[in-house]
């Protein structure tokens, strides 16, 4: 065999294996799946635990149609992986549904409000998008079991309040322009270009940390 020949075989072969490999077994590339966030810090304090943040807002129909592969994701993470949902502040119709969940979480709501919050908006369109007073959202909680007093007086109060400034020092901080936004560990903000690629990327960044931490 012709000894030019064989030393571009040699080269290609091994370009053409990539060029084949399924797009899931090719690492994320930085700059393209996620970015490296300059001074990043994590949401709340790690404690041994790797943090992955979803930003989401409920008036978001992107994030209603991520729900289901997130709630999927998160049973098969394991015990050192603690996911967080933090809503996104970005200010108008955002803010009364970003306090509607902070107010839900105080109150031990979540668990069977939250997927049931997309439904309204998007679905049964139950729930305004825009304009929505806090006496709409407290008479959807109260449909769970809420006293509707009690959470309209929860969303309006201080403690929101706090968790709402800390929600937006975050987002922004973290470079969040758009929702559902993933961040790992207040290091990295993934931006692949879809769902499934936006989780791969955030299973890539999660496995990097834990090997940092061995």
């Amino acid at each position: 065999m012709n000894s030019r020949f064989l030393l571009v075989l040699l080269v290609l072969l091994p370009l053409a294996a990539h060029a084949n490999r399924p797009s899931s077994a090719v690492a994320p590339v930085e700059g393209v799946d996620y970015q490296v966030i300059a001074d990043g810090k994590p949401f709340a304090p790690l404690n041994g635990k790797v943090e992955v943040v979803e930003v989401f807002g409920y008036t978001c129909i992107h994030c209603a149609r991520f729900q289901p592969q997130i709630d999927a994701w998160k049973q098969q993470q394991p015990a050192d992986v603690r996911f967080t949902a933090v809503p996104a502040a970005f200010g108008g119709l955002w803010i009364p549904y970003a306090r509607a969940y902070l107010a839900a979480q105080k109150l031990g709501l979540l668990g069977k409000t939250h997927s049931a919050m997309f439904k309204a908006l998007h679905e049964d369109r139950s729930l305004p998008i825009q304009n929505a007073s806090t006496q709409e959202i407290a008479a959807f909680y109260a449909g769970y079991g809420a006293d509707a007093k009690v959470f309209a007086a929860t969303m309006e109060g201080a403690e929101v309040d706090a968790q709402l400034a800390g929600a937006r020092q975050f987002a922004v901080a973290s470079g969040v322009e758009g929702t559902p936004s993933m961040i790992v560990n207040g290091k990295y903000r993934v931006t692949a270009r879809d769902f499934t690629a936006a989780l791969r990327t955030t299973d890539y960044l999660v496995a990097r940390e834990r090997a940092r931490r061995r």
